[in-house]
């Protein structure tokens, strides 16, 4: 384990105020309302499409990927392969539908459809999903750089919060998309830096990687029986859909940013650009992490016994020990531009239009609102550094991944089968709705806790893979909505006869 380098450090440092000085730049542009939730409407399309790429490619994906890659195998990258059926229905149907209702909120059509309790569940869902992405993200970077930098992790947690915070309050959304493009930029040259390293590192190149890979079944996608208990393919493609058409299609993060694109088509074009870097970048990641296994089969005495437990931490001691003087800075300020997407613009603009106007103030001033953005911003920075840190107590060797897609299966809570409801169903009324979401609840708390309730008999716990609870969420709101508004209808039909009667 070497020290970093003067260089490396200054890489590092130069990336991070050259972050926090586009903040700044942009702190002038953000003094409206407006012009702090859309940038003006006038980002081009490309950028916008960046931006989405980076979001998709947080440090979850930078250190997470690589870490379940070198515990198992490429099961989870099947994830991606959903992907561009659900960007051609966000395309075709979600992103011109959002742009032409002129809602920036993306859940103030739920009230409209089913009333105000609607649109506060989904708020406060979304809300706490990104509270426990941004955690998953300070968490494992505090991981990545304790190595590399030295003194206590819940310091390095403490730090990253801040800096992930300052740049959105001060830059707006517009800030935020152009910090996106840089980061997404980033991404690529560590990715790129890190394959070519780790290929250059290995005695016996591509072919020995491959070889021992082939060996351990490392390459497998998972099993495509019919198990439901188990993470198969088939598992993780049906939740890999759910995701990827709830972010698409509903996600704030998302959907804001369509409203900062020029023009219809820019929107558009910016959900392909996304799909089309993601999917190979995903499988550069997975890749490094089966040649990371690979690498240290051949070279064992590189690699500390104490982290072959903690499958996080292997990547970070890679860049750390084994990338040359330069390189290390670049890819930790990748892991750094990995972290810098936090969404916190996004959570702001919810807890403005959906929370403070909704419920406070309807009248607020103008200088009231640009306020009460900013500081909406600082508090659900400082919830996700407190979420960091509390991960940072309860994590000891479990993969962060397995952990945050279990997290966002419990806290998404079905907000997608509510959206469905109301798309697919006219006569889906506030009564049908509300049935499926408790029943969609009651499910999803079923489907989360009963597995570790010893007290219940077997048979009574549930059989289902933790990947499956978004996705049977989902479907119990839409299903259960679907059938109480076909019982109210023929209710009210019988209603009606005995009426006439």
């Amino acid at each position: 384990m070497h020290q970093l380098t003067y260089i490396d450090v200054g890489i590092v440092i130069g990336y991070n105020v050259a972050v926090l000085a586009l903040g700044c730049w942009f702190f002038r542009r953000s003094r409206s309302s407006e012009r702090f939730i859309t940038a003006g409407r006038s980002l081009p399309g490309w950028a916008v499409g960046l931006s989405i790429f980076g979001s998709y490619v947080s440090s979850i994906s930078f250190l997470a990927n690589p870490g379940k890659a070198f515990a198992a195998n490429w099961n989870f990258f099947v994830f991606a392969f959903a992907m561009p059926l659900t960007a051609l229905i966000a395309v075709r149907w979600f992103v011109p539908w959002f742009r032409h209702s002129g809602e920036v909120s993306a859940y103030e059509h739920l009230e409209h459809r089913f009333g105000p309790w609607a649109r506060s569940y989904a708020v406060v869902c979304f809300l706490l999903v990104q509270v426990a992405r941004l955690a998953a993200i300070l968490y494992l970077l505090a991981l990545a750089l304790h190595p590399m930098v030295g003194g206590e992790v819940w310091v390095i947690i403490v730090l990253a919060g801040l800096l992930v915070t300052i740049y959105p309050f001060l830059g707006g959304t517009e800030g935020m998309v152009w910090v996106g493009v840089v980061q997404s930029l980033m991404l690529l040259a560590g990715t790129i830096a890190c394959l070519v390293t780790l290929l250059v590192r290995m005695p016996g190149g591509v072919s020995q990687i491959v070889q021992i890979a082939n060996s351990e079944n490392k390459f497998s996608l998972g099993s495509f029986g019919a198990s439901v208990s188990d993470s198969t393919f088939w598992v993780v493609l049906f939740y890999g859909f759910v995701t990827h058409l709830q972010n698409f299609g509903i996600d704030q993060s998302y959907v804001q940013r369509y409203f900062t694109a020029r023009t219809d088509r820019d929107a558009g074009w910016s959900v392909w650009l996304a799909t089309l870097f993601f999917i190979p970048v995903s499988a550069a990641f997975f890749f490094i992490g089966t040649g990371l296994f690979a690498f240290y089969q051949v070279l064992p005495e590189r690699l500390p016994t104490a982290l072959k437990l903690t499958p996080d931490a292997v990547f970070p001691h890679f860049i750390n020990t084994e990338l040359p003087v330069g390189l290390t800075g670049l890819v930790i300020a990748a892991i750094c531009a990995a972290s810098m997407d936090a969404n916190l613009n996004y959570c702001a603009t919810l807890f403005l239009c959906d929370v403070y106007k909704r419920y406070v103030k309807p009248q607020a001033s103008e200088r009231e609102s640009v306020w009460v953005l900013r500081l909406a911003t600082l508090g659900i920075g400082l919830v996700s550094t407190l979420g960091a840190l509390t991960m940072l107590l309860l994590l000891h060797g479990r993969t962060t991944l397995d952990v945050y897609w279990r997290l966002v299966g419990i806290l998404s809570g079905g907000i997608l089968g509510l959206f469905l409801l109301g798309l697919m169903s006219r006569r889906a009324g506030s009564r049908s709705a509300m049935a499926g979401v408790t029943v969609g609840i009651i499910t999803i708390c079923w489907l989360t806790f009963s597995p570790s309730w010893t007290t219940l008999p077997v048979w009574a716990r549930s059989p289902f893979n933790s990947l499956l609870t978004l996705v049977i969420g989902t479907a119990v709101v839409l299903g259960v909505g679907l059938v109480a508004a076909l019982v109210g209808r023929f209710g009210n039909s019988s209603n009606e006869k005995k009426g006439n009667n």
